[in-house]
């Protein structure tokens, strides 16, 4: 038996080559179909993602299964080798069983430790198992690599801190607050970062958000996204006494929020802590608010350096991680033998 993992992912090809080669859901069963009718093919898996496209198949000792991807790729994308060469990577054996289980364990995403490839990994087993593609050792080995991917996640740290800016702010908020339950979110301007901070506040326990903008209508848009209440522009600044959490992205050109009116707020609070997001650039608050009692107050670089520092703690924890991979490794290489 032989066995092959051909692919390009973010690190080997540019975003038009790996499109070239992507495989929509739709066209998943016919594909595999076809690519495990070949001849000499015994099992075949394709894992297609926005950073990566690999074909991974066993084949009898007799077949030459580089011979049968390339062919197979020149059927169903209209893309020589001569093109693509450059950009594919080809492993074999213990290399493939290797990359297999750091893409699994989220080693090789481009942002270490993200939980999505494991989804989309197992996506791509049921595709391949749904249409008789796994029936055998590319089966036991795909089903290995989630247990390595969730021994990773449990005996290290790699996916414990947030790198998204819109997750560090979640990370921040409950160290305010400690729980977010019950917990009430005001977004002011219509950015697409304001509304995933949002949304990530909302899943983790907030109850309520408050949505305004200078346009109203798209107030009453976002607001919906959240089941949320949209608010006057002319009136946010006296709603703020109810609002835990303030996320500001209005394209602004001026402060919106100064600190004499931030002390009325906090005043009126009865100094019950208050966490301010400023996501705009230029920023929409004014930075000596920082300085008042029981407000905390974040801009983009603040979030920015969070994220950063959360990054090589992660790249600590993936050494550490790489460490049982290759364990997992040997093991299935003894298993082999």
């Amino acid at each position: 038996m032989k066995l092959l993992t051909t692919g390009v992912s973010h690190k080997t090809a540019p975003v038009e080559v790996r499109e070239c080669l992507a495989f929509r859901e739709d066209t998943l069963p016919a594909a595999l179909a076809d690519l495990k009718s070949r001849g000499g093919v015994t099992e075949a898996v394709i894992l297609s993602t926005c950073n990566r496209v690999e074909i991974t198949l066993t084949t009898e000792d007799t077949a030459d299964p580089r011979a049968i991807v390339d062919s197979f790729l020149a059927d169903h994308k209209a893309v020589t080798s001569a093109a693509i060469g450059p950009y594919l990577y080809r492993l074999e054996g213990r290399d493939a069983i290797h990359h297999l289980f750091r893409v699994a364990a989220s080693l090789d995403s481009m942002v270490v430790g993200e939980p999505q490839i494991l989804g989309q990994l197992k996506a791509a087993y049921a595709a391949a198992k749904d249409c008789g593609a796994l029936c055998g050792w590319l089966d036991g080995l795909l089903s290995r690599s989630f247990s390595v991917a969730k021994r990773v996640r449990s005996e290290t740290g790699i996916g414990q801190m947030a790198v998204s800016v819109s997750y560090a702010a979640v990370e921040l908020a409950r160290k305010i607050f400690g729980s977010l339950n019950n917990r009430t979110v005001m977004i002011v301007g219509a950015g697409k970062m304001s509304e995933l901070a949002a949304r990530h506040l909302r899943r983790s326990g907030c109850s309520h958000v408050f949505v305004t903008n200078r346009t109203h209508e798209r107030a009453v848009e976002m607001a919906q996204l959240f089941q949320g209440t949209p608010v006057e522009y002319t009136r946010f600044t006296a709603m703020l006494p109810e609002v835990d959490i303030l996320i500001t992205s209005s394209g602004a050109p001026h402060y919106i929020l100064h600190r004499d009116e931030m002390q009325r707020v906090i005043n009126a609070r009865r100094n019950r802590p208050m966490f301010l997001i400023d996501i705009a650039v230029p920023r929409n608050i004014e930075p000596t608010i920082n300085d008042l009692d029981n407000v905390f107050l974040y801009d983009i670089d603040d979030l920015q350096e969070v994220v950063n520092s959360n990054l090589r703690e992660r790249m600590k924890e993936a050494d550490h991680a790489e460490t049982l991979v290759a364990e997992e490794v040997e093991r299935m290489m003894a298993r082999l033998k």
